[in-house]
C-alpha cells in the first residue's frame, strides 16, 4: 500500500488540482485509491461535488467519533474521506489530545487500498503533521515560478524533522511542476533548479498551464470528466502511468 501526501507550503501552486486528479487517474488505471482531504479549505471535497457540511468528515475520523469506515463517500468508485467545516478549528481542538501527532495512523489503522493520497494544508501544522506520521511518500507540486519555490528548503527540512522523529519510513518521493509553459525562460529555469535539488526525484512529467484545470472543480469534476481531450488530462494520465511505474515497474 502507497501511502502519498501532497505537501506544499505555498498556496496557488495546484497542490489541490493535483491530489484529486492524481487520485482520479489512479483509479481509472484500474487501482483501489482513498482520497483524504485534510486541508481545512475542504478544496478537494468541493472539487469533486461533495459538501463539505456533512455530518461525518476527517474532524471526526481525527476525533474518533467516526470510523474510517463511516467516513469514506464513494465517489464514481473512488472513495473519499472528504473534510469538515470543523476541521479549521483542529489545531485547538486536537492541541492537548494525547499522540495528537498520530490520530490520523490510528483512526486509518486496517484500512486498505492500493493508494491512499492525502490533499494536506499549506502549512507544516498539526493537520500535515499527522498525514506526514501516516505517510511512506510525499508529493511536492510547486509552480514553476520564482517565489513559488522560495522557502523550499525550509519545507524539506520539517519533511525530515518529522521523518526523524515519528516516522522512519517517510521520503520525499515525486516533485513536479504545475502550470508549466516551455515557452517561457523562467519555467525552464525553475525546472532546472529544481532538478538539480531533487535530481531523479523530480517527475519527467510537468503540468502544462490548462485553463480546463482552472473550470473543472466550480462544477465539481475532475479534469478527465470535465475534459478529457484536454491537455490538463493528458499531463495528469502520463502523471499517474510514471507513479504507477515507478512503484509497480
Amino acid at each position: 500500500m502507497v501511502k502519498i501526501a501532497f505537501v506544499n507550503q505555498k498556496g496557488g501552486v495546484g497542490k489541490t488540482t493535483s491530489a484529486v486528479n492524481v487520485a482520479a487517474g489512479l483509479s481509472m488505471l484500474g487501482r483501489r485509491v482513498l482520497l483524504i482531504d485534510l486541508d481545512p479549505q475542504a478544496h478537494a471535497t468541493v472539487s469533486l461535488g461533495l459538501s463539505p457540511e456533512l455530518e461525518k468528515t476527517t474532524f471526526e475520523l481525527l476525533g474518533g467519533s467516526a470510523a474510517a469506515s463511516e467516513t469514506i463517500v464513494d465517489r464514481d468508485g473512488l472513495a473519499v474521506i472528504p473534510a469538515g467545516l470543523q476541521l479549521a478549528g483542529a489545531d485547538m481542538r486536537f492541541i492537548n489530545e494525547p499522540g495528537r501527532e498520530i490520530l490520523l495512523r490510528s483512526a486509518l489503522d486496517g484500512i486498505e487500498y492500493d493508494y491512499i493520497l492525502i490533499d494536506c494544508p499549506p502549512s507544516i501544522g498539526l493537520l500535515t503533521m499527522n498525514a506526514l506520521s501516516f505517510a511512506t511518500s510525499v508529493y511536492i507540486p510547486f509552480k514553476t515560478e520564482y517565489l513559488p519555490i522560495r522557502g523550499m528548503d525550509q519545507l524539506t527540512q520539517s519533511i525530515e524533522l518529522i521523518r526523524r522523529r515519528l516516522n522512519p519510513g517517510l521520503s520525499i518521493e515525486g516533485v513536479f511542476g504545475t502550470f508549466y509553459d516551455s515557452r517561457r525562460v523562467i519555467d525552464r529555469d525553475v525546472m532546472d533548479y529544481i532538478k538539480q535539488a531533487f535530481g531523479d526525484k523530480v517527475f519527467k512529467t510537468a503540468i502544462r498551464s490548462n485553463v480546463a484545470l482552472a473550470e473543472a472543480p466550480s462544477v465539481g469534476k475532475t479534469i478527465f470528466e470535465y475534459a478529457p481531450n484536454s491537455h490538463g488530462a493528458a499531463d495528469f494520465m502520463a502523471l499517474c502511468e510514471e507513479i504507477e511505474g515507478g512503484y509497480n515497474g
